[in-house]
């Protein structure tokens, strides 16, 4: 069972997953990091986790399919895969971002990706879950109020 709030890279390029990877790996620490050339492989250890939170960089285009075919087949496992990803591209164009736009993906980030613009992307996702663990902490009528659900 995952520890915290894992990152889970799917690019078709070894080379970019490795720097995706470094990167990341140097700045966070809630979770592991994780990558996939294969999205195939990415969708099944998607659906055999225990858990269904995951922040996901993916590329746009992944060998023959999509890097939004791939959120749309976890998106029953992950509720939340579209707006906890960072979609990358060596060529964001206005196609790309209606589709972001379309599917609820709030980060795009194009090729050759800047470091500080993944770190803030990533951890912009991270925030979120680690004010509402915070809030679950410190309010305990709002953590009864959920737990019903």
């Amino acid at each position: 069972m995952p520890e915290g709030l894992d990152v889970i890279i799917v690019d078709d390029d070894p080379d970019v997953c490795e720097i995706v990877s470094a990167t990341i790996k140097r700045f966070y620490t809630w979770g592991k990091v994780l990558s996939f050339t294969d999205s195939e492989a990415a969708t099944a250890y998607c659906y055999g986790r225990d858990i269904g939170v995951a922040i996901f960089v993916v590329d746009v285009y992944l060998g023959g399919a999509s890097g939004f075919y791939f959120l749309d087949a976890i998106e029953k496992k992950f509720p939340t895969a579209h707006s906890d990803a960072i979609i990358i591209t060596g060529n964001a164009n206005d196609d790309v971002v209606n589709m972001c736009v379309a599917s609820d993906v709030n980060h795009l980030l194009e090729k050759p990706i800047k470091p500080y613009a993944l770190q803030l992307a990533v951890r912009a996702i991270a925030e979120k879950y680690l004010k509402f663990a915070q809030r679950l902490f410190k309010d305990p009528e709002f953590a009864k109020s959920i737990s019903h659900f």
